[in-house]
């Protein structure tokens, strides 16, 4: 299978209908898209250190969730960050593929894997206008606010989470989106969730939230993501008979 046909397989999984509209997705970067594929890196980014580790152990394709190339690129120059990791991808014979929200949307991705990490099957989809499908919920024996931070907390292994919301209350469906999710608050509330999972929501959307009856639990973007890396990894191996390999760091720290 050629970087192309990967591409165009995990096309067919993650259709680009279900990309939000401000996005940007599918092969970033690629020396040539008719290279055959031995080796995928799964990564939630294409940091530095993964397109060198990429290029270093002879990975064909890193495959990540979030893009490459977002915002737009004025000129690729080892000036800037962004220009270094394109020209570490290219040189290195490394194409990257990114993607980003319909893997969020997409069955067996980021938000059905978040998810299921933290205990539960998901019950059904919600979203906005954007993106009717981003979201999951799950249908839960009632737990209060308080047990499930404690036990999303466990559950993804995180230093810290930040809640907001009468812990107390008992909750029976509960509302998950990875990374920065509180754009969907309003259709989590829409949906009848007592709670939501996400990595932020911000602090003025959670308060008002939590004066509407939700509680809100912020686990971080990574450690609301991460759970997909190793689901992404395995699909990708069984699209293309390739070996695949997670590559994840997180880049801060809670002290």
């Amino acid at each position: 299978m050629t970087v192309k046909e990967l591409h165009e397989a995990l096309t067919e999984l993650y259709p680009r209908s279900l990309s939000c509209s401000w996005d940007n997705d599918g092969i970033m970067v690629s020396p040539d898209p008719n290279a055959r594929v031995r080796r995928i890196l799964v990564s939630l980014d294409a940091v530095s250190d993964a397109v060198r580790y990429a290029a270093k152990n002879g990975f064909d394709v890193l495959l990540t969730h979030h893009p490459m190339l977002f915002r737009g690129v004025k000129s690729v120059t080892p000036d800037s960050v962004g220009g270094r990791r394109i020209l570490s991808a290219a040189s290195g014979g490394v194409s990257v593929i990114s993607l980003h929200t319909r893997l969020d949307a997409g069955r067996g991705g980021v938000n059905d894997c978040l998810c299921r990490a933290c205990g539960f099957e998901p019950s059904g989809t919600f979203g906005d206008e954007d993106s009717p499908e981003l979201g999951r919920y799950a249908d839960v024996k009632p737990m209060t606010g308080d047990y499930l931070a404690a036990m999303v907390k466990e559950k993804l292994g995180c230093p810290a989470v930040r809640v907001t919301g009468e812990g107390s209350a008992f909750i029976r469906r509960i509302g998950f989106c990875g990374g920065d999710g509180k754009d969907l608050i309003p259709a989590a509330q829409a949906a009848g969730c007592g709670a939501f999972v996400t990595g932020d929501a911000g602090y003025n959307m959670a308060e008002d939230a939590a004066e509407d009856g939700l509680f809100t639990v912020e686990a971080g973007h990574f450690h609301t993501e991460a759970p997909v890396c190793p689901a992404l990894a395995e699909t990708a191996s069984a699209l293309s008979g390739a070996y695949a390999e997670v590559w994840n760091s997180c880049a801060y720290r809670i002290l």
